[in-house]
């Protein structure tokens, strides 16, 4: 009874796997490969062959692109098949068939071939979600190599003989159709890997339309056959119909999403408290670097999709670099339009323009600093490493850069020390003028006959600076006034007496009964307050010399005003005055002159 159950569990197993298929992909192949091993088979029919071979593999992967989940998530083919077969074969030892044996031993190893394809297929479809094609088709090269070894493996033990061995046996002919099958296998397995390689970019280009969930629609586009027939003169420029189209879509997407980006930003953003007075500046100084970065990112887009949605790293690091600029300059844009709405609403003349210019450069300084770190971020710089020469090689850089960093604490000393500002008249050295802005390096002056002169912020340290601006109250007026020595005493004396009630009593004339009031003066220091803001009161009207040819009256004081030009109409107005008291008093104005004595004459006379 035992022996009957073991021969009816053994005949169904050998009939199961004398008539079992493989998919239907592999025998298609399979069919192909005996048709081309035919011996009487034409050049046109090998032609055929190969066209329609080529069909199959390319509607293969579509199914599988469309697919690619579903088989990666399937479990392993022919694992059963082998784990029956090996079962059947130890019956088979057992039962000392080894026709048998052989037959299932060639079948099994048929299996293994398979299995290794279903599994290198599997891999495949796994690296293709690779950083980029390159990366793919080193892992490409790697799954080869590793499916090639397992073959050569499988394929190590010699079978020609079986082929040599003339019986009528069955299960010896069921054995030499399995190594027909074999040793067709083998040849399918080249061909697969040799079209896996001929189809890697459009199997890359697919698995990005999978990902994107749109595989079943450019699949359909690729069969029509307007798109067959235009496909192989646009392969002959790196295109497709389907690449095309993606093109126009992402740039029309890119448009669009630039005016959602336009509308948020006007209606969600720059609607905030803390941005809406400065809405309307920001948009403007804007628009443009944004619609030059939509020109960039379409440009970044089309070399993306024509490369096969691969990314080329020198050029993702340009592109990168670009965007980290664009980001830099729409920050600095930003920044510097606050700053001068800020600016121009600020009313208290406490805080210095250049003060305000000088914090608004630092601010640009951070921000260009923070642009060249992203650039060279994306450039691939070692950041801590860049920053950690920078410590090492501070020493000698800032020795390279000694007259850079002592002008840089010139402008801080000038700053702080408050020797001069933006408009003040000053004089350094050789040079006067006024000053036009305080740099970080330099400082400008703008001379009385329209010359600029550059002068480095580190000379102030060592120079002296006079500063005809820092008067509060009081410019100079001195003059000596010559009458003739031919003047009464009496009549200088009421001239002197008139001259100083008369600049006593004028309104441009600053005197001791002049109100001033010291807004500013805070300092904890023993300071004379009218010295501090520059405030003179003095007035001085003496007969003061006999000189050479006249007796002269020096006129000493300051007018109210330190404007130049109001200077000047009070000091002409006091002189026509002071023309006036001298005529009112017969005094005449005095010149050089010379008298020569004959002292011959006089002493004949």
């Amino acid at each position: 009874m035992r022996f009957f159950l073991f021969s009816i569990i053994l005949f169904f197993s050998i009939t199961l796997h004398a008539e079992v298929n493989f998919t239907s992909f592999i025998d298609t192949q399979l069919k192909f490969v005996y048709a081309m091993n035919e011996n009487n088979i034409t050049q046109e029919e090998i032609k055929t062959i190969v066209n329609e071979q080529e069909a199959s593999y390319n509607n293969a992967l579509n199914k599988l692109m469309e697919n690619k989940n579903r088989f990666i998530e399937q479990p392993q083919l022919y694992d059963a098949e082998i784990f029956s077969l090996k079962k059947i074969m130890s019956i088979n030892k057992r039962a000392g068939n080894t026709n048998a044996v052989l037959r299932d031993e060639i079948k099994l190893k048929s299996y293994r071939v398979l299995r290794n394809q279903n599994l290198m297929i599997k891999e495949i479809l796994l690296s293709l979600n690779a950083k980029d094609i390159h990366s793919f088709e080193d892992d490409l090269n790697e799954i080869v190599s590793k499916n090639q070894e397992k073959v050569h493996d499988i394929y190590s033990k010699d079978y020609t003989y079986v082929n040599e061995i003339i019986t009528t046996s069955k299960t010896f002919i069921q054995a030499k159709n399995n190594l027909q099958e074999f040793y067709a296998l083998k040849d399918i397995n080249v061909d697969m890997i040799n079209n896996i390689y001929k189809l890697e970019n459009r199997m890359y280009r697919l698995n990005k339309y999978t990902d994107y969930h749109v595989i079943k629609i450019v699949i359909f586009i690729n069969s029509l056959h307007v798109v067959e027939t235009l496909n192989p003169l646009l392969e002959m420029y790196g295109l497709t119909v389907i690449k095309i189209v993606f093109i126009l879509v992402l740039i029309a997407f890119v448009y669009f999403f630039r005016k959602i980006i336009d509308i948020v930003l006007k209606k969600y953003i720059l609607t905030l408290k803390m941005l809406n007075h400065y809405s309307k500046e920001i948009m403007e100084k804007l628009y443009r670097p944004i619609d030059i970065l939509v020109v960039v990112v379409n440009i970044n887009m089309v070399i993306y999709v024509f490369n096969d949605f691969s990314s080329i790293e020198s050029i993702s690091k340009f592109f990168n670099i670009i965007y980290g600029l664009f980001f830099t300059l729409m920050l600095y844009k930003v920044v510097n339009t606050v700053a001068t709405i800020k600016l121009s609403e600020i009313s208290d003349n406490r805080v210095k323009n250049e003060m305000i210019n000088v914090g608004i450069k630092i601010l640009n300084f951070v921000i260009i600093l923070i642009g060249v770190l992203i650039a060279l971020y994306f450039a691939g710089v070692n950041l801590t490493a860049v920053l950690s020469g920078l410590g090492i090689g501070g020493f000698a850089v800032a020795f390279a850069a000694k007259d850079t960093i002592s002008n840089f604490f010139g402008t801080l000393s000038i700053l702080f020390s408050n020797v001069f500002s933006q408009g003040d008249w000053i004089v350094v050295g050789k040079d006067e003028g006024v000053v036009v802005e305080i740099g970080l390096r330099v400082t400008t002056i703008r001379t009385f006959d329209n010359a600029l002169i550059a002068i480095p912020n580190g000379t102030f340290a060592t120079s002296d600076v006079k500063n005809w601006n820092r008067r509060t109250l009081g410019r100079r007026i001195k003059m000596n006034i010559g009458v003739t020595y031919g003047s009464k005493s009496k009549d200088i004396k009421n001239a002197v007496n008139q001259i100083r009630e008369m600049l006593d009593k004028h309104s441009g004339i600053a005197t001791s009964n002049t109100k001033h009031q010291h807004r500013f003066f805070h300092a904890p220091k023993l300071l004379s307050k009218d010295d501090y803001e520059g405030v003179k009161k003095t007035l001085l009207v003496y007969m003061d010399e006999f000189g050479g040819s006249s007796i002269n009256i020096m006129v000493y004081c300051f007018s109210k005003t330190v404007n130049w030009q109001e200077w000047l109409e009070v000091k002409e107005d006091v002189m026509y005055k002071i023309m006036e008291i001298l005529e009112k008093n017969s005094l005449e104005f005095a010149f050089p002159s010379l008298s020569i004595y004959n002292e011959n004459q006089d002493k004949q006379e």
